[in-house]
């Protein structure tokens, strides 16, 4: 397998630039902050484990492990990029690997990819075109690559070809968004099992596009109005990756927030409540009257009347049960945009809450890095998920002891079988 002769980097593209900063050393530091990302997707995969999906997928499907990371709505999020990094590039990375140590730099790797390539996009991509997808193309198969050649400086050119071949075939639209479909949980496993044709490929000595994002009719052209820079931060990326502690979109997670603030403040949110926040919020959130789960995750009204009848949301909460007997405390819920808060986003998730004449007010929300969660919480939410999904206490003793202090990637692979089976 031949690689590419070096080229000036003024002459380089995005993709080639993004290849060489991917080779960068890893650290402790962020080895230790994959592991905790590697176990909240692994709480998200038990949590789906008794949801209608999850039958379905583990009678049918080869890999339901695939299909199953983001269902709750409770995977782990990236804010400027608005995507999901965990359910797409953790199954990428897992695969055939026995050294936890690799799969931890494959991710690592694979989240800095598709955190780069996805938050170059515009609110025109985002308005069609679902991120998690789009990027996640890019990130699976240079995670997969990882594994066939590892970290060599001198294979830049296979992981940006690589990317090449990711590019010319990402997408995924969000039509899903207004059906009752599996399209979303496709997006992913396509992206993941994409990754993976693309490093055999590669190994085969096939070649990508060099200019796939900014060339004339590349990925920017053809989806997107205004491309925003690409940042190669020195720090890994997957630090800025927000955990996510409630089982519904992101985008509702700051009004929660900020409701859950104003009720600890004034005891209780009784009469009209007026929840302002940035535009894709009100987008894809202002759902006054959900009829399934899914639409109830995705409902600041639903978020917010669960907030003023029960309190800190439970995935329980968002079930058929609840939706019923929340009508009336959502009609109570008024929502609307603020220009002040969309103009913060989306560096930053924002709400602003109003009931009984008192307000509070939120610039990040709880999981974000400016207010993080601490290892102890995020341990604590895999723990909820994994009995939430059917499975013993001894379950997620194992899941944290494999993720936060393990070495072998088998017997993750293994407890994901019998999870599955």
């Amino acid at each position: 397998m031949s690689d590419p002769a070096p080229l000036d980097i003024a002459q380089a593209s995005l993709t080639e630039k993004l290849a060489a900063h991917l080779m960068r050393p890893v650290d402790d530091e962020t080895r230790q902050r994959a592991r905790l990302h590697l176990l909240d997707w692994l709480g998200c995969v038990a949590g789906a484990l008794k949801s209608e999906k999850a039958v379905r997928y583990a009678r049918h499907l080869d890999h339901p492990e695939y299909w199953l990371g983001n269902i709750l709505e409770m995977d782990d999020v990236h804010r400027s990029a608005i995507l999901h990094p965990g359910p797409v590039i953790w199954p990428a990375a897992l695969k055939d690997e026995a050294d936890l140590t690799k799969v931890l730099h494959s991710a690592i790797i694979g989240y800095e990819a598709m955190i780069c390539v996805g938050a170059t996009f515009d609110s025109h991509h985002y308005s069609h075109y679902h991120p998690t997808a789009t990027a996640g193309f890019f990130g699976a198969a240079v995670s997969r690559l990882h594994h066939h050649l590892g970290q060599d400086i001198s294979l830049a050119g296979q992981y940006a070809s690589a990317m090449g071949l990711a590019g010319t075939i990402a997408g995924g639209l969000w039509q899903t968004r207004h059906e009752n479909d599996d399209a979303k949980q496709f997006h992913v496993a396509h992206a993941i099992e994409t990754g993976e044709q693309i490093s055999a490929f590669i190994a085969a000595n096939i070649k990508g596009s060099r200019f796939i994002l900014e060339g004339p009719q590349g990925l920017y052209a053809a989806t997107c109005k205004n491309p925003k820079p690409m940042d190669f931060a020195d720090q890994w990326r997957i630090h800025e990756v927000s955990f996510k502690p409630w089982g519904a979109c992101r985008h509702a997670h700051p009004a929660i927030d900020a409701a859950l603030e104003l009720k600890a403040k004034t005891g209780s949110l009784s009469g009209e409540i007026f929840v302002e926040s940035y535009a894709d919020a009100i987008t894809f959130c202002d759902r006054p009257d959900p009829q399934t789960v899914l639409e109830a995750k995705f409902s600041l009204q639903h978020a917010l009347a669960v907030v003023a009848e029960r309190g800190v949301p439970a995935l329980s909460d968002f079930e058929p049960d609840a939706i019923k007997e929340l009508t009336q405390a959502r009609a109570r819920v008024k929502v609307s945009e603020a220009a002040d808060i969309t103009s913060r986003y989306p560096e930053h998730y924002g709400a602003r809450v109003t009931c009984g004449g008192e307000t509070i007010e939120l610039v990040d929300t709880l999981g974000d890095p400016e207010r993080c969660m601490s290892e102890n919480q995020i341990i604590g939410k895999a723990r909820q998920l994994i009995a939430w999904g059917g499975l013993p206490d001894t379950e997620a003793d194992r899941a944290i002891d494999l993720a936060l202090k393990g070495d072998d990637s088998t017997s993750i692979q293994a407890m994901l079988k019998e999870w599955l089976s």
